[in-house]
């Protein structure tokens, strides 16, 4: 009975959804006979402002062109996006992210860029992140290579932020952004910095307080250890060098009480202190840049902490637009796409909103010189996406099943109950039979 509530219940939510989006299938002409293009996206109040105003230039730009904006929360648009797919209701033109390309392209979501981006004069591909590029091509069996089916929204290098105003205060010398502290360094500073500051006997300023679903890859790739061997077809994380980083990541916590533990989570989260300034140390993206503007401190970045390689790691992240396979007007569809990602116009409004770094070489470079805003070291996010910066593993499957399940799990180790090389013991059958699946899956849909 509570399984046919349930069911009956999840029907009722997608149908709502799909008539949520109706209003999304675009490509059909509004009262005046222009021709209207429905654009599904997501992001913050900041991102959502600056999106609405280089749209208003486009449609100022191309007359006879309307754009109809449909904007989801974050959490929410993956499912409205898969809704409005198995409703046959496609927007005209969407964020995806780069882990679905594969699936996409071979269920016929997707339209071809690549005859529109050749044909255009207005497009330049070396002049833009060839990572970025890169990250939304596919051949049918390899993604990374071939025809291109999305063009990068933005590159998420996600850098370490630091709390320069609270090093000062306490006379910590401020760290060397050409040097990354080892981990033995990174935790004596933590200490020096984790202070009870009113005199209660706890703890009311800490080191840091990561997320760990976004914060341990820097810690397991600079220790040489990875999620996924080369063939993307074998879990790793029984790797000792794997646990090792993980250890770590779990000691911050349990051993060298340098962030906060759940007690003192549940009053107040790692955000919120690092945004009153209460903690020295928090990841940074690109997307904070307009918040972090009016911060009460000084903050700028630096890279995260090394492990046995010496050599520091993090992660890019990514959207792409895309558009409709099934979109009635193709020439606007893709004009918009590219004026949102590769025009001068278009790209200068986004930046200057503080909401992305640049997408075109020639602009990031000077970006990088602009000492008006927030952070000063902004070469940090450009020496990530050159130098060391890394795709998700999730990234390269067909699903990311597999690698979800080691968060979902996860919260035992960081409490302490178990140890690291046993999660790492019994998780990796199942992460491996997740990524089994994901393979066979793979296979079926290219036939």
């Amino acid at each position: 009975m509570t399984k046919k509530k349930g069911f009956a219940l999840t029907m009722v939510v997608l149908l709502l959804m799909v008539a949520a989006l109706a209003g999304c299938s675009g490509g059909s002409s509004s009262s005046d006979g222009s021709k209207e293009l429905t654009f599904m996206f997501r992001g913050g109040t900041d991102e959502q402002k600056a999106y609405k105003d280089v749209i208003k230039k486009f449609e100022e730009e191309h007359p006879g062109v309307k754009v109809k904006m449909v904007v989801t929360a974050a959490d929410q648009y993956a499912t409205k996006l898969r809704a409005a797919i198995t409703g046959n209701n496609l927007p005209d033109i969407f964020y995806f992210a780069p882990g679905d390309l594969k699936a996409y392209v071979n269920s016929g979501v997707l339209k071809d860029l690549t005859p529109y981006i050749e044909k255009s004069k207005d497009i330049n591909l070396d002049n833009i992140w060839k990572y970025g590029v890169d990250l939304y091509r596919y051949d049918g069996k390899m993604a990374g290579q071939g025809n291109i089916y999305g063009m990068p929204k933005d590159l998420g290098p996600f850098a370490l932020g630091y709390n320069k105003t609270m090093f000062e205060k306490a006379g910590v010398p401020l760290p060397d952004k050409d040097k990354p502290y080892t981990w033995d360094e990174f935790i004596k500073v933590n200490q020096e910095l984790t202070k009870d500051t009113n005199g209660d006997g706890k703890p009311d300023q800490y080191g840091t307080g990561f997320n760990v679903q976004w914060a341990l890859q820097a810690f397991v790739w600079s220790n040489g250890a990875d999620w996924l061997d080369e063939s993307k077809t074998k879990v790793t994380i029984d790797d000792p060098k794997f646990a090792e980083a993980l250890q770590f990541f779990a000691d911050m916590q349990n051993k060298y009480k340098i962030t906060p533990g759940i007690e003192q989570s549940q009053t107040l989260d790692t955000y919120q202190r690092w945004m009153k300034g209460e903690m020295a140390f928090f990841p940074v993206g690109p997307w904070d840049m307009s918040t972090f503007e009016k911060l009460p401190f000084e903050y700028d970045l630096l890279p995260f902490p090394t492990g046995s390689t010496g050599k520091p790691a993090t992660w890019i992240g990514s959207l792409g637009i895309g558009v409709s396979s099934k979109t009635k007007y193709p020439d606007e569809a893709v004009e918009l796409v590219n004026y949102l990602t590769t025009s001068k116009e278009g790209m200068k409004q986004l930046v200057d909103a503080k909401v992305q770094i640049p997408n075109l070489l020639d602009m990031a470079d000077e970006w990088v010189k602009d000492t008006k805003t927030k952070p000063n070291n902004k070469q940090e996010f450009i020496d990530i996406v050159k130098d060391y910066g890394r795709a998700l593993p999730g990234n390269y499957t067909y699903n990311a099943e597999w690698y979800d399940i080691f968060f979902t799990d996860i919260q035992p180790v960081l409490d302490g109950k178990i140890t690291a090389a046993d999660y790492v013991k019994q998780e990796q059958p199942k992460m491996q039979k997740l990524l089994d699946k994901a393979v066979e899956q793979e296979k079926k849909s290219q036939k």
